[in-house]
């Protein structure tokens, strides 16, 4: 089954954490099997405390172990230290369908 990384971030300056955080996750994605669905800075809150304004990343990948084996490499541990001071963030895996496919 498919699994969805689903991330919140308030990005406190946009420019550095793209420069950075964001081109290096963008290229170590693929290499762990994932895959971007969604990258979207603005978005509305329409419930709950945070998130209003913040930049939404939806990455779809094989399964929930492929996810996880992405988030816990040292390979990403290196990437996330770039986003250091740059956004507040909130970052959940979910399993799920294909997109488009009958749940």
């Amino acid at each position: 089954m498919a699994a969805y990384m689903i991330i919140i971030a308030r990005v406190h300056d946009r420019e550095a954490f793209v420069a950075g955080y964001g081109a290096a996750a963008a290229a170590l994605i693929p290499r762990f099997g994932g895959e971007y669905l969604l990258r979207g800075p603005g978005a509305a809150l329409l419930e709950g405390d945070f998130g209003e304004g913040a930049s939404v990343v939806i990455s779809k990948w094989p399964d929930r172990s492929a996810a996880q084996a992405f988030w816990d490499s040292p390979e990403y541990a290196e990437v996330k230290r770039l986003r250091e001071g740059l956004a507040d963030v909130q970052v959940i895996l979910v399993d799920g369908p294909e997109l488009g496919a009958a749940p």
